[in-house]
């Protein structure tokens, strides 16, 4: 099944549980979803990349806006932020770990010949690729800095 069936079947069944955190959650994602196949010259069908982006995009927001309401001292509004969250988080692809991207970036990091931070662009560019969906770019950024400085 597609990430849009997985989609609406999740909001079929928040809406019989009546699981208003998930239908929330998953009513934002359908909301992306269908804005990024209306936009003007974009094609009526996303591939599985966009539609990956559109979830990371949408786990960020809410995370850090979660991390914006603890700093305030508002926790009450950041659990339902962190709890939609965790419900898109669950139709991403699994995460690697960190000594799974470091692998990536040692071979990156060999193949492109970098030896400094000034090579950091280069590095990032095709590890960010490599792991598109997988990771992190901020986790994937730290891990290159270490590496390279």
């Amino acid at each position: 099944m597609s990430l849009q069936q997985n989609l609406m079947a999740a909001l079929k069944a928040a809406m019989k549980a009546k699981d208003q955190t998930a239908l929330t959650a998953l009513r934002a994602v359908k909301s992306a979803i269908l804005l990024a196949q209306t936009e003007s010259g974009a094609n009526q069908e996303l591939t599985e990349e966009q539609e990956v982006k559109i979830l990371q995009k949408q786990v960020k927001q809410r995370r850090d806006s979660a991390a914006i309401y603890l700093e305030q001292g508002r926790e009450d509004l950041a659990a339902p932020e962190l709890a939609e969250a965790d419900v898109i988080a669950q139709f991403l692809p699994e995460a690697l770990s960190d000594g799974e991207i470091e692998k990536v970036v040692v071979k990156t990091i060999d193949l492109v010949g970098a030896e400094g931070m000034k090579d950091m662009g280069k590095v990032m560019g095709m590890v960010s690729k490599a792991l598109a969906g997988q990771a992190d770019g901020k986790t994937i950024s730290n891990i290159v800095k270490q590496k390279l400085s």
